[in-house]
């Protein structure tokens, strides 16, 4: 019962590394766009450069645990 939930909970955390970018670079758009000076823009930037290898890395972690990579 358990690794089928680690199974399906992969596909939450391949989805959720995507999402949360997309969301993160709309918001950045958003925040720049009301803002547009150069401190907005460098610290949106250094916000999305952080998330992008912990989304990354969700989308890893999710793959591996689709294909059960965790129950060996």
């Amino acid at each position: 019962m358990i690794n089928l939930l680690k199974k399906w909970l992969g596909w939450v955390w391949m989805l959720l590394g995507p999402l949360s970018i997309y969301y993160l670079a709309k918001t950045a758009a958003a925040e720049i766009a009301r803002h547009p000076v150069t401190d907005t823009k460098i610290q949106w930037a250094v916000f999305i450069l952080v998330a992008l290898p912990i989304a990354a890395g969700l989308v890893i972690f999710g793959w591996y645990a689709w294909k059960e990579e965790y129950n060996k």
